[in-house]
């Protein structure tokens, strides 16, 4: 099909990579580094690794279905039923399992509806409220833990870029913040090797496309 796109565009160069990977290389754009780990927490979590010689892998993006929590009983994904998988922990969707832990009731939302479950939580955590802070502190520890298993297959890192729906707000910073607290009390030598990176406005809109224009045909 892509081939058949390409002639019918006159030949011009095209490339098909994953969400994840040009996530990554779009900070490794932005810092003029390498050994960037990128994350998109949006309806789904997005990943991809720019190594340390600036080459995308191709093969470390798709976290959404990959475990981080290896308990029996962690969370099942609903499409395919495994458990622990990225999408529960680092996407909308995990808004969505902790509104009802957290005690929030949205009886005038259908929970199918994360997008505007999310945009509710972010009122909330707007207004001061503390169940919703409570939300993204829990994310932001998941966020931490999966950090450093990251290191277990990529020791170079030198940048984790963190974008998505899910970072918008004050909520965002609270991620973050909870994420450096327990890399610093419980892997403080993986802390010292690395540091988060959080786009401006303008490159998560544009960053992924100037990112893709590095491309080699």
């Amino acid at each position: 099909m892509f081939e058949r796109m390409r002639e019918a565009w006159g030949g011009i160069p095209l490339r098909i990579e994953n969400d994840g990977d040009v996530t990554a290389l779009a900070g490794a754009v932005a810092l003029r580094d390498n050994a960037v780990l990128g994350l998109a927490m949006g309806s789904s979590l997005a990943a991809g690794y720019v190594d340390p010689e600036g080459r995308i892998q191709g093969w470390m993006n798709e976290l959404a279905f990959a475990p981080l929590d290896y308990r029996p009983d962690a969370a099942a994904d609903e499409w395919s039923g495994d458990r622990g998988v990225g999408a529960n922990y680092l996407s909308q969707q995990a808004v969505g399992r902790l509104i009802p832990l957290a005690g929030i009731a949205m009886p005038e939302i259908p929970e199918a509806d994360l997008p505007r479950r999310l945009v509710r939580v972010q009122e909330l955590m707007r207004q001061g409220d503390a169940r919703a802070r409570r939300i993204y502190e829990t994310i932001g520890r998941y966020l931490g833990y999966t950090v450093a298993h990251a290191f277990d297959f990529y020791p170079d890192i030198r940048h984790v870029e963190i974008l998505g729906r899910v970072m918008t707000g004050d909520g965002g910073r609270v991620i973050l913040d909870e994420a450096r607290r327990v890399l610093d009390a419980e892997f403080p030598e993986l802390a010292e090797r690395f540091s988060f990176y959080e786009p401006s406005e303008r490159e998560k809109r544009h960053g992924q496309a100037a990112a893709a224009a590095h491309l080699p045909a």
